[in-house]
């Protein structure tokens, strides 16, 4: 194995224990953003808010339960890392300019391309899982005993299509993540370092861009996320197609309904990219001092 191949493949471990180490931070934020969009006005709602949610979480199934689906998404957190910046870095390597630099609008371009890479080849059955987790803890009588008697059981019932729900608005919402989120770090790292493209940037300047773009992205596109969480809940079947959802949520709930979950969504979104982020950045400065690939 060659000094880059095995490079690479730290950097690929190291992200996807980044994404662990946040995921497990932040994990009862995801719970809330996701019952919460899963609440339906028409039911009538089950909470009136953030902190309603957690209460009853907690009151029925104790802390515990505001933990419901997240081995799903540790599961999935280094291979969704290794697919995101790989195919990153694969499409900005093509795309940088005589001078090896990358402009804010091709970083978007690359960034876009990373988000449906890892919508379909890992986000999609993860985060059906995740929801179909989450929804199940509020039914009547659960029947997922734990990640892979939960997994075994979707798989029996609806086959492999079962935890690929919503693919569309997953493509479609981490498309428009990854590329809003890269174009904003990239054209922020490039107003940085200005005319100086060797300058250091320090972590906190990288934490902060990271959260930064995490925000941008979460404003941008809440709307396919609300419509992904619904075509991936335990009552998708109602819903013909990612349009029928989209035209149901409006025509019963109104827009409002499409911003559902935004501030625990924020929360943890911007702690997410801006740990990634910081991490990935500093791991990359050490490996490119202890291995020259020039």
């Amino acid at each position: 194995m060659s000094f880059s191949t095995l490079k690479r493949k730290i950097d690929d471990e190291n992200r996807g224990i980044a994404g662990g180490i946040e995921i497990c931070i932040t994990f009862p934020t995801e719970y809330v953003k996701t019952q919460l969009q899963l609440d339906e006005k028409a039911n009538p709602p089950k909470y009136r808010g953030i902190v309603d949610c957690v209460k009853q979480t907690v009151h029925s199934h104790g802390v515990g339960g505001l933990y419901r689906g997240l081995s799903s998404l540790l599961y999935g957190s280094i291979p969704k890392a290794a697919v995101r910046f790989g195919v990153f870095e694969f499409l900005s390597n093509k795309m940088r300019d005589e001078s090896g630099k990358l402009d804010g609008t091709r970083g978007l371009l690359c960034g876009l391309g990373a988000g449906v890479a890892e919508a379909v080849v890992v986000v999609c059955p993860m985060e059906t899982v995740k929801v179909k987790f989450i929804h199940d803890q509020t039914s009547a009588n659960p029947k997922y005993r734990g990640f892979f008697h939960g997994v075994r059981e979707i798989v029996r019932t609806q086959g492999l299509k079962g935890t690929y729900q919503g693919l569309t608005a997953t493509v479609l919402k981490q498309g428009s993540n990854q590329a809003i989120r890269f174009y904003v770090m990239t054209s922020l790292r490039n107003w940085y370092k200005g005319d100086d493209p060797n300058k250091v940037i320090n972590p906190l300047v990288t934490g902060v861009f990271g959260a930064i773009a995490g925000a941008a992205s979460v404003f941008g596109n809440t709307p396919l996320d609300v419509i992904k969480t619904r075509m991936q809940g335990l009552e998708a079947h109602k819903y013909k197609s990612t349009v029928d959802c989209a035209i149901k949520i409006m025509k019963h709930e109104g827009p409002v309904a499409f911003y559902k979950g935004t501030v625990p969504r924020l929360g943890r979104v911007c702690m997410d990219v801006a740990i990634v982020f910081i991490i990935y950045e500093e791991v990359v400065k050490v490996l490119n001092k202890v291995w020259k690939t020039d």
